[in-house]
């Protein structure tokens, strides 16, 4: 089953997020890893940003601001070694500074860290941040810090601390919305947690629909995946259904047409298969067969060998004798015979058995072109190997009688009787034969 998860192996987060320092920095938060959950590109930044919760916290001293400043300004022209530099310098007077101060320092020191990509020292240093306690933390620097804790952790692919601090930001954050909810469930299934991945991304997409938005479709993959590792095919078909209409992809088309096939919908299951192959989304042998088969089964046998024959010309099925035998049925089945023959007498050719010979020489009998049924027959009983040779020494026995040769339809029909099958019908030919030799005769005289 094919579906969109967290990029593993992502390593990178692109947004270097400028850090404005009046007194608060803003969060450094993670768009890429975001956008990789199929998240909103500004849903970190909104959820930072929307507290409307106030806490009193000390405030920062010039001098302490004189420091962050120093950093602030390496950080804009990315020297970052200058910039760890200027908050060493400030660290070594931390017995100076207020919970506040230190704050900001350790929250500047992970965004460094975090712009060098070495993530486990930022993740350590965001850390010390919250460690400075509630008193000392505006509510949008603590609620910004546990969302970047989050994200940081996705990318080094722990995601069960990723689920925790997700956890402990949903209980702090009073914007909790779908893109949080994605988030998580995308955290929750990497951990194999599939029940609690499933409730989120409903979650996720329910509020979505509430408010008259598509979901992501990545949501809807997951929703997707998840259901059938239930192995609930009726929900998985709800969603198809969804991205058919929302994300109209030749592979999705494919996929429900499985679904409405494990639901018994033979009709709508034909549709969607026909859907997917107009879209171009089956260039397989197998799916182009496939195909081929479902409209023969529906008694659309001339689509079926549109389907064959198309695909043959452009060399996406084989040109061998069994792709052949299933074109000229189906243009047999669509009664035209005319088209039907030249692909049969192609896929006799190749075969090595009799087997094709012998059931052109049966058509070519049904066409009243005896010459033809009797050449057809003698090369089916050249190759050999024939699963009914007695329906086919009934045939040419009725096409040598046709020629007038009655020695050799008594010849063809009395090798007929030796399978029980074919004997009453035989012995009936050989009476015939022989009254019309002797009818012959007698006109003769």
């Amino acid at each position: 089953m094919i579906m969109t998860t967290v990029t593993k192996g992502l390593s990178k987060l692109v947004l270097r997020t400028s850090v404005a320092l009046p007194l608060v920095l803003a969060p450094a938060v993670s768009v890429t890893v975001l956008e990789a959950a199929g998240v909103s590109a500004s849903f970190a930044q909104a959820q930072a940003q929307s507290e409307q919760k106030t806490r009193k916290t000390p405030a920062m001293r010039e001098s302490a601001f004189k420091y962050l400043g120093k950093a602030q300004e390496a950080a804009d022209a990315q020297k970052w070694q200058e910039a760890l530099a200027a908050l060493r310098e400030m660290e070594a007077g931390k017995d100076k500074l207020n919970g506040y101060e230190a704050a900001q320092m350790y929250y500047f020191y992970g965004f460094v860290y975090y712009s060098m990509d070495k993530y486990p020292q930022a993740i350590s240093y965001y850390k010390q941040v919250l460690q400075q306690g509630e008193e000392n933390l505006p509510v949008a620097l603590e609620v910004g810090t546990l969302l970047t804790i989050a994200q940081l952790y996705f990318v080094t692919e722990d995601y069960k601390e990723a689920v925790n601090y997700l956890n402990r930001w949903f209980k702090v954050s009073d914007k909790v919305n779908a893109d949080s909810y994605a988030l998580r469930s995308q955290a929750y299934y990497q951990l194999g947690d599939n029940d609690k991945a499933l409730a989120d991304i409903n979650q996720a997409v329910s509020m979505y629909e509430k408010e008259g938005k598509v979901p992501k479709e990545n949501w809807f993959g997951l929703q997707r995946f998840l259901y059938y590792e239930k192995n609930d095919y009726s929900k998985v078909t709800n969603v198809l259904e969804k991205l058919v209409k929302h994300y109209p992809k030749g592979e999705y088309y494919k996929q429900l047409a499985g679904m409405y096939g494990e639901l018994k919908r033979e009709d709508d299951m034909l549709h969607m298969m026909e859907a997917a192959y107009i879209a171009g989304a089956l260039q397989k042998e197998k799916e182009l067969l496939n195909m081929a088969y479902l409209f023969m089964g529906a008694e659309m046998p001339y689509k079926a060998a549109k389907v064959i024959d198309k695909g043959i010309s452009e060399k996406k099925i084989p040109r061998n004798s069994k792709n052949l035998e299933t074109l000229a049925q189906a243009y047999q089945m669509a009664q035209e015979l005319q088209k039907s023959i030249p692909e049969l007498e192609a896929a006799a050719s190749m075969s090595d058995k009799g087997d094709l010979y012998s059931r052109l020489s049966g058509i070519y009998l049904d066409l009243d072109k005896n010459k033809e049924a009797v050449d057809m027959g003698s090369k089916a009983l050249k190759k050999g190997d024939i699963k009914r040779p007695d329906q086919l020494y009934l045939t040419l026995g009725m096409a040598s009688a046709n020629l007038k040769k009655y020695d050799d339809s008594l010849k063809y029909f009395k090798k007929a009787l030796d399978d029980d099958r074919s004997k009453k019908f035989a012995e009936q030919w050989i009476t015939f034969v022989k009254n019309e030799q002797e009818r012959e005769k007698q006109l003769a005289m």
